[in-house]
């Protein structure tokens, strides 16, 4: 990989949905010295723009990756000193169950459940997180109602080059903006604004106010995608360790055919090792960019993932570097719309 302590980092920043500071920072110290100009939204947006060399032909083009992972927050103290807690972001009771969670402030937590988990039917509902408070004035001097928590999870390495850590959703896209700002010469012709979003594990809400201050004329989301080859309860064709995933379509939007043939045209020129990837579960930022002012044509990069809003992902490492050489030809392109 290009630079896997810098993935690492990521991975390991706090940085629960709509409390993504942390990491806006460490990502705004990692690219400052790459940028033609760069600027914070009301938001929270990190917003970098490498320009093109302009032309006739010059297209505005904003890749997103979000900074926010998904996390819980407090919504009561009970007097045993045994916090209830509600989603922020889409959490799997199953995953949860039993794993550790830390703070913002760090304090360190368990999740438990009311009773079996089997029974518990995904209702976030029925968990509680046990800080290990005696009773409720104890546990007040650690948290407050509305504080929020988010996975533990180490980095660690597996076989045939694969990773495993909480957070790669969506440090891991956040780690390939990076790269690929850092890898353009600002020769290409398109603009290139490389967005840092917050909020999108609560409903893509900071890709809509970015796109609405850029008006790009593609969107694209560099996001994860779950992976299909191995035994849960999705169904389609993705795999880890078969190449980047070029989306096509997701239940939020329908990548522009445009995007889509330029990819794969890319993939196959430049050797880039590609999937096509097709969802019918969940969505990316990609669908908030297409509906941004007249329109946008957009489309994804998008890493499969095994066990994705966990604190155990699974990803390829071979995968996420051919996302970056896949997002660098794309801005290289010259569009002709």
């Amino acid at each position: 990989m290009r630079d896997e302590a810098l993935l690492e980092k990521l991975t390991q920043i706090w940085g629960v949905s709509g409390y993504e500071k942390a990491v806006r920072e460490a990502i705004e110290e990692e690219v400052k010295n790459f940028a033609d100009q760069m600027w914070t939204d009301a938001v929270g947006n990190l917003i970098v723009l490498k320009k093109g060399m302009g032309g006739e032909e010059s297209k505005k083009i904003m890749y997103a990756a979000h900074t926010d992972q998904i996390g819980f927050m407090v919504k009561e103290i009970q007097d045993n000193g045994l916090l209830k807690i509600c989603n922020m972001g889409w959490n799997w009771a199953g995953a949860a169950y039993n794993e550790r969670v830390i703070f913002r402030n760090g304090t360190k937590g368990v999740v438990g459940c009311c009773g079996p988990i089997e029974e518990a039917k995904n209702q976030i509902e029925k968990l509680f997180v046990d800080i290990g408070a005696k009773n409720k004035e104890e546990a007040m001097r650690l948290v407050k109602i509305g504080d929020c928590c988010g996975y533990e999870g180490s980095y660690s390495h597996l076989a045939s080059g694969w990773i495993c850590s909480k957070s790669l959703d969506d440090r891991l896209g956040c780690y390939q903006l990076i790269e690929a700002l850092k890898e353009n010469p600002g020769t290409y012709p398109n603009d290139c604004y490389y967005c840092f979003v917050v909020q999108e594990e609560v409903g893509t809400r900071g890709s809509q106010v970015a796109a609405q201050q850029i008006l790009p004329d593609i969107g694209i989301a560099v996001d994860i995608t779950p992976a299909h080859d191995y035994p849960n309860d999705l169904t389609g064709s993705n795999k880890v360790g078969e190449g980047i995933g070029v989306k096509v379509c997701d239940p939020s939007v329908i990548a522009d055919e445009m995007v889509v043939e330029v990819m794969e045209k890319l993939c196959d020129e430049k050797k880039i090792p590609y999937q096509r990837e097709v969802i019918d579960r969940g969505g990316t930022d990609a669908s908030s960019m297409n509906l941004v002012g007249a329109g946008t044509r957009t489309g994804g990069i998008c890493v499969v993932t095994r066990y994705p809003h966990s604190q155990s992902s699974v990803v390829s490492g071979e995968d996420i570097e051919a996302g970056i050489d896949l997002m660098n030809a794309f801005s290289a392109y010259s569009f002709a719309f």
